[in-house]
């Protein structure tokens, strides 16, 4: 049998990489007069920022270099930060190439991009005519050296973080969670944002070459946490009272309605508690900070720092630990506990910044997926083709529900249909991937071939490339069954 970890599932894509689009757009903002932090900044800050000015020497460089720069200056907000943040959305949304242009289809796009979404015809302009392209791959060595900088202590930071959860990475659906080092953004300014279930970082090194690594686990810990709390809306539900505790709290609008949003918060601020100065750190500091965490108003913050203490001591994983404290949570306890909470006048804004446009039937599919809600995924990936929503991603999903459940010729029909449909160089090639799989086990080696050469033609990341190599390589075979004892 064609097993879902083996087939529908790949391990979590964890990066630090670089970004031509986001180098575009904030090459742009320096020329328009972006200068936040110029002095703590690296020095390939200063110089990129020389080569742009001096490269737009031309009459019809000068001329969109006005243009732009106007449109910067009209669009400026009340603060450099979110001004930076307007445009690293847009960056986000962008594809890396030689010529700035989206990737987002623009009605998808989150709010803060479309405020500045009239910048991109100036940017394509700007860049053509000072050849922005050209200062990139100059540089493309100095932004890859200090990629290689920071690898290590991202990494480290990320594995630290599963060690202390215990985590079981081999059952995880691929989903992104990449940090873009841009050196032209301010290093006191760390952009954040949640598309989907993907998860994007922007961080920029000061002049000694650090970043904030506890802001990256933060976002890291959305990354592992947001997806799981979607399955569990009987929980949610139960504990719907608890939003009523904390109208008096100094939180962002979206903790006062969204149950899910509270609790995953909470949690995370314990878990960051408990970080503090590391494993053997002093328990008073530790405690002092779920406590302020509890008065901003993420009410369960102590609850889930009290039972983070005993699990450190038990050999029990995460996800197994998660359930139980989620089903031992005392509503009336909590409620009582609440109104006794002297909270604070305000709270730290929050890191991850969520996509704001309304979130598509296919995405409640793949998030009821990742969960492991199979007749939740299915029902929502059926009802987003009859809205004729992403078909390739709908019919992607509905693969994968087919492989779990081992109807094996459902999977396959889906699978044919998410490869001819579908847009996405990812759901196409591991689509053919998938299909080469069961064509293997149905001992049909050269139509299983054919799609394994597909997928690499399809492109996509080095670990579809892998995949399709391997099926080259040698037929698929299923993973063998523990002999039941």
């Amino acid at each position: 049998m064609l097993t879902l970890p083996a087939m529908a599932q790949q391990p979590p894509r964890m990066s630090v990489e670089t970004s031509q689009a986001l180098f575009s757009v904030m090459a742009a903002i320096n020329a328009c007069g972006y200068d936040a932090d110029l002095s703590q900044s690296l020095p390939l800050r200063a110089q990129v920022r020389g080569e742009v000015l001096k490269a737009a020497q031309s009459q019809e460089a000068q001329a969109a270099l006005r243009n732009m720069c106007a449109f910067y200056e009209d669009h400026q907000q009340d603060s450099a930060s979110r001004t930076l943040s307007n445009y690293v959305s847009l960056g986000l949304n962008m594809a890396d190439g030689p010529k700035p242009e989206l990737k987002t289809l623009e009605a998808n796009l989150p709010p803060d991009a479309v405020f500045v979404l009239g910048f991109l015809p100036l940017l394509q302009r700007f860049a053509e005519a000072a050849d922005l392209n050209a200062i990139w791959v100059r540089h493309r060595r100095d932004y890859e050296q200090v990629v290689q900088l920071l690898h290590k202590p991202v990494k480290d930071t990320l594995l630290s973080t599963d060690l202390y959860l215990k985590r079981n990475l081999s059952g995880y659906i691929k989903h992104e969670f990449v940090v873009y080092v841009e050196p032209l953004a301010a290093p006191s300014e760390v952009n954040s944002r949640n598309y989907a279930d993907d998860y994007y970082m922007v961080v920029s090194p000061t002049s000694a070459g650090a970043v904030r690594l506890d802001q990256i686990r933060h976002t890291y810990l959305h990354y592992i946490l947001d997806a799981k709390v979607m399955a569990r809306g009987t929980t949610l539900q139960r504990l719907a009272p608890l939003l009523d505790t904390v109208k008096r709290a100094p939180l962002e609008e979206s903790y006062r309605f969204d149950m899910g949003l509270l609790l995953t918060e909470s949690l995370i601020k314990a878990i960051e508690a408990r970080q503090v100065g590391g494993r053997k750190g002093p328990e008073k500091e530790k405690t002092q900070q779920a406590w302020d965490s509890t008065r901003q108003g993420f009410i369960l913050t102590m609850y889930f720092f009290d039972r983070l203490a005993a699990f450190e001591g038990d050999e029990v994983g995460f996800d197994q630990s998660y359930a139980d404290w989620l089903h031992d949570i005392n509503l009336d306890k909590q409620i009582k506990y609440a109104a006794e909470v002297p909270f604070l006048k305000s709270s730290t804004p929050e890191l991850v910044r969520k996509s704001q446009h309304k979130e598509l039937l296919v995405d409640l599919a793949e998030r009821a997926l990742a969960s492991g809600n199979f007749d939740g995924a299915q029902n929502y990936a059926q009802q987003a083709i009859q809205k004729q929503e992403d078909q390739g991603r709908a019919m992607f999903v509905l693969a994968r529900v087919a492989v779990a459940g081992g109807k094996l010729a459902d999977a396959q029909n889906y699978f044919e249909r998410a490869a001819s449909s579908s847009t996405d160089v990812k759901i196409r090639g591991w689509s053919h991937v998938y299909l080469g799989r069961i064509l293997d086990m149905q001992e049909q080696r050269a139509q299983a071939v054919t799609h394994y050469h597909a997928a690499l033609d399809a492109g996509g990341p080095p670990e579809l490339k892998a995949a399709a190599e391997k099926g080259l390589q040698q037929a698929y075979q299923p993973p063998a069954k523990r002999p039941i004892d």
